[in-house]
């Protein structure tokens, strides 16, 4: 955690905030005097190498990148380099197989959105309007992650402050016995609604540009955040052979409920959550326990108390914490635990695929969801429409082609650097499993405090919040102008004026980051969980209709309508027999392959069935994007 002494890395933190604000404000001033629209949503499509390559780069490693992927490899160990090793071929594929031709076609019609190209390529309303639907649906579960991670990271950086203890108090009396909002850690509210004040308030003032130099700043932030990180992981730890030997020692903790006895003498217990205890109980001698949630005596009166634990399993975890006993007067009653699934008293099975899990028996990560999630991240990533929005403004050819191995490079350092970090991470900081998402900035915080310079802490923690960020602002961007110009300019009122379309913009940048925010209230367990379902669901929609739009005459409306509902259909059919199944928001995977792989068959066999089968397109639309130069 980060202590009280360790506001130095509250004063980096904010200078890096500050800076950011700085760059909006500057970028809001560059758009005056131009076209609104273009320069707003588009940056007037002008953007050069390192701007395109690194706003690329930052809006794809996104808050799962930095928050939900590490709380994954925590969890599961080392399987995760498995899991997203495909992700190195992001920009071959992604930017390589729409780039050229989505930039000339957004061009030559003067498109801003996606649902614009799609319109506009098949000359069909209805195109535009389910496209426009599918994103707004999916695209608000990428900004629930985002602003999840937003809020978990502010909770870690300011849990010692002050007056953020006093804004805590506040808001946990303000929202006591309120619906949704009540059953929230209050500390978490307060983050949550600075966060999207932040993001929000310089999104709304300088659009397209603003996020663009505040991502190219951001991804510069990720790159030495990870150099950082990962020296002082290795370095105390031992170096990474020591610490993979050490991980092969471990074997999953159990989860579940502990029962305490107070016998009314002594002090009233009031443990936070997060303390560790060592107690005895009955029938399994003295045990290693973490509290998941708060024990306090505010239970009137009540002698015993009921509250979610973590029981340590294996001797690497337990010989780093250090533990109190019981206050005078607590005892430790029962036990209910459960073991993990997969992996239950296994030694290695950090090490190894699948990886433990604590509900699949099958392990973390089955063979045939690995060759899923193999092909998930390039192809899920090339169908993402915050991804073809910045493949619409590029400059020219050159500038994409130097792209691409740029953010190839990035990506490789990046996502096995995070591996090697948070391995690392499960010999530092044992019992995170309790609060996972949390795993980054405590082990910033954590590794900056064990070398001595806390002010560090900030810096480290502006590499996820910059992250989160950049894929924050990208989305609300992305949405607002789906809003303004599909919803309102196309079907509402074609002949508004400049400053009304202004004026709705701002409103709706607004508005949208509230909703967001209010939503997210009560996230789930797993960041990761939005963010597999949202970049799955769009990609399952987007990508075949789009790849196939682009390159084959003989498409046409009917297809690309076919394309996107059956790839909605399949998809969050998968969602909904997973809820049924597990009883929970997860997927269902057929062969044990991931849903988007299916939707991406069916998606795709729906376009050229419907294609063939209905009237081929006007010759005109034919001409005009395949035939001219």
């Amino acid at each position: 955690m980060v202590g009280a002494s360790d506001n130095s890395a509250l004063v980096s933190f904010t200078l890096y905030l500050g800076f950011t604000f700085l760059l909006a404000w500057l970028a809001g001033r560059k758009k005056s005097g131009k076209e609104f629209v273009g320069e707003y949503f588009l940056g007037s499509r002008n953007l050069g190498l390192w701007a395109f390559a690194l706003t690329f780069a930052a809006t794809s490693s996104s808050g799962g990148s930095f928050m939900g992927f590490p709380s994954l490899i925590y969890v599961h160990g080392w399987t995760l380099a498995l899991w997203i090793a495909s992700y190195m071929f992001v920009p071959v594929l992604g930017m390589a197989l729409l780039g050229k031709r989505l930039n000339r076609l957004a061009r030559k019609v003067g498109a801003i959105t996606v649902p614009e190209v799609l319109r506009k390529r098949f000359d069909d309303t209805r195109v535009g309007g389910v496209a426009t639907g599918l994103l707004l649906f999916f695209m608000f579960f990428y900004l629930l992650a985002q602003f999840k991670a937003g809020g978990k990271i502010m909770a870690t950086l300011l849990e010692d402050v002050e007056i953020f203890q006093a804004a805590t108090n506040w808001m946990r009396e303000a929202t006591l016995g309120l619906p949704w909002v009540g059953q929230a850690d209050p500390a978490y509210l307060v983050c949550l609604a600075v966060f999207a004040l932040a993001v929000v308030t310089y999104v709304t003032y300088g659009g397209f540009r603003a996020v663009v130099w505040t991502d190219v700043m951001q991804g510069v932030v990720m790159g030495i955040g990870v150099i950082i990180m990962l020296c002082l992981a290795l370095s105390q730890v031992g170096g990474l052979e020591n610490a993979t030997r050490k991980m092969a020692e471990m074997t999953p903790p159990e989860k579940g409920k502990a029962t305490f006895k107070w016998d009314g003498s002594g002090k009233a217990p009031n443990l936070p959550k997060g303390t560790w205890v060592t107690a005895a109980t009955p029938g399994r001698g003295e045990v290693t326990l973490r509290l998941a949630e708060d024990l306090h005596s505010s239970n009137n009166g009540k002698s015993s108390f009921v509250t979610k634990a973590l029981l340590l399993t294996s001797e690497p975890e337990r010989e780093r914490i250090e533990s109190q006993s019981l206050p005078t007067g607590l005892s430790l009653e029962s036990l209910d635990m459960k073991p993990y699934q997969s992996g239950a008293g296994e030694k290695g099975t950090y090490v190894r695929p699948p990886g433990p899990s604590a509900d699949d028996a099958g392990g973390f990560l089955a063979v045939g969801l690995a060759l899923s999630f193999f092909l998930f991240w390039p192809f899920g990533n090339s169908g993402q429409p915050s991804n073809m929005v910045r493949l619409m403004a590029f400059r020219d050819v050159d500038t994409l082609r130097r792209a691409i191995l740029v953010v190839c490079v990035y990506y490789s350092f990046l996502y096995f650097s995070l591996v090697i970090i948070f391995c690392c991470g499960r010999l530092l900081l044992p019992g995170m499993e309790i609060d996972p998402d949390r795993i980054m900035p405590e082990l910033a915080a954590h590794l900056t405090a064990a070398a001595g310079i806390p002010w560090l802490a900030g810096l480290l923690v502006a590499a996820p919040f910059a992250a989160v960020m950049s894929s924050v602002d990208s989305f609300l961007l992305l949405v607002s102008s789906t809003v303004v110009r599909d919803v309102y300019q196309q079907k509402i009122n074609p002949n508004a004026s400049e400053r009304k379309i202004k004026r709705l913009t701002y409103w709706t940048t607004c508005l949208l980051g509230l909703a967001a925010a209010l939503a997210v209230v009560n996230p789930p367990e797993f960041l990761q969980t939005l963010i597999v379902f949202a970049s799955g669901g769009l990609a399952g929609c987007f990508l075949m209709p789009m790849t196939l739009g682009l390159y084959w005459p003989r498409m046409n409306g009917a297809g690309a309508m076919a394309g996107m509902l059956s790839g909605l259909v399949t998809y969050g059919g998968c969602y909904l027999v997973g809820w049924l199944v597990h009883g929970k928001f997860a997927a269902y995977s057929p062969l044990n392959f991931h849903p988007f792989l299916w939707s991406l068959v069916v998606s795709g066999g729906a376009v050229v069935a419907v294609s063939l089968l209905s009237k081929p397109p006007d010759d005109r639309l034919v001409s005009k994007f395949f035939r001219e130069d």
